[in-house]
């Protein structure tokens, strides 16, 4: 298979399918972090509800499977990543193995894409992902699939993890509820799910190196990616941007306090959090540090 990108900035989905006459795609079509999309979403979600609805103004997939079959383009193709190739499941991505074979074999590519950080007095906090007070964290994919993972705080917290344990694919996860067990020796600690969903992949190659997690927890130790058709709903309640960076925030100023009743801040360095504070500070134990900043769930 050979992968097709353009210089220029190819024409956006909406365009695509025919619902507007001219727009172009400059978000590398991250549609998540797009506020045209988020406008033509709110517009034809609200056009439905109409009487008089206007002609035309549609979801751009529900434009595209107006088309007879031979020509509904490939949702890759149409962003430039494949050669020609028609869809056969009516825009359910989530039903098509060549999608799954799509995104095991190139998604990780784009994963690994230079992500923008801030840094909170040494924790890294990128920029466009949605956080959980369990110190988790969703990025929002294609086709309401979000990419799952835990945040750089809690590996800090931590330090490196011998093994990783998920549920199977498939599984239904229920938000705030353990998802993801790791262990570093003979200590264990869950992190809850952020949202509702479906398992749709699992990282093999951070269950078989559960290193990968703690090296770059939001890159390559990404652990679970989730179908969640109820999507929008979960977001309510979840943090971003300026509130997650509030949280972080807050979070790093509650563990020095900790820290400080019980080491005089010897893990700090310069007001920045160090790597592996558990292996770097054999006075507090596991338990401590898991029962005082990553909630446990039900």
């Amino acid at each position: 298979m050979k992968i097709h990108r353009k210089d220029d900035s190819p024409a956006c989905l909406w365009m695509q399918a025919g619902v507007v006459k001219k727009k172009q795609c400059f978000k590398k079509f991250d549609c998540a972090d797009c506020r045209f999309d988020h406008a033509m979403v709110k517009f034809c979600r609200s056009n439905q509800d109409l009487k008089n609805k206007k002609p035309g103004f549609m979801f751009w997939k529900d434009k595209l499977r107006k088309n007879p079959p031979a020509k509904r383009l490939c949702i890759h193709h149409m962003k430039g990543y494949i050669g020609f190739k028609t869809c056969q499941k009516s825009y359910h991505c989530i039903d098509c193995e060549f999608d799954q074979f799509f995104h095991d074999q190139f998604k990780v590519y784009t994963l690994l894409q230079s992500v923008q950080f801030d840094d909170i007095r040494g924790v890294s906090l990128p920029v466009g992902y949605y956080f959980s007070q369990g110190h988790t964290w969703i990025k929002i994919e294609d086709n309401d699939l979000v990419r799952m993972g835990i945040d750089d705080f809690a590996c800090k917290l931590l330090g490196r993890f011998t093994t990783l344990s998920t549920p199977l694919m498939g599984k239904k996860l229920v938000r705030g509820k353990p998802a993801i067990t790791l262990t570093r020796q003979e200590h264990e600690v869950s992190f809850i799910t952020p949202v509702n969903g479906v398992i749709t992949d699992i990282n093999t190659h951070a269950r078989k190196n559960p290193d990968l997690i703690s090296k770059g927890p939001y890159t390559d130790g990404w652990i679970l990616t989730l179908y969640c058709p109820d999507l929008k709903e979960n977001l309510k309640d979840l943090l971003f941007m300026d509130t997650s960076k509030k949280f972080m925030t807050a979070s790093i100023k509650h563990l020095y306090e900790f820290l400080e009743e019980r080491t005089q801040l010897a893990a700090a360095d310069g007001g920045t959090l160090i790597s592996d504070l558990y292996g770097n500070l054999p006075g507090i134990s596991w338990d401590e540090l898991v029962e005082e900043f990553i909630p446990q769930g039900s």
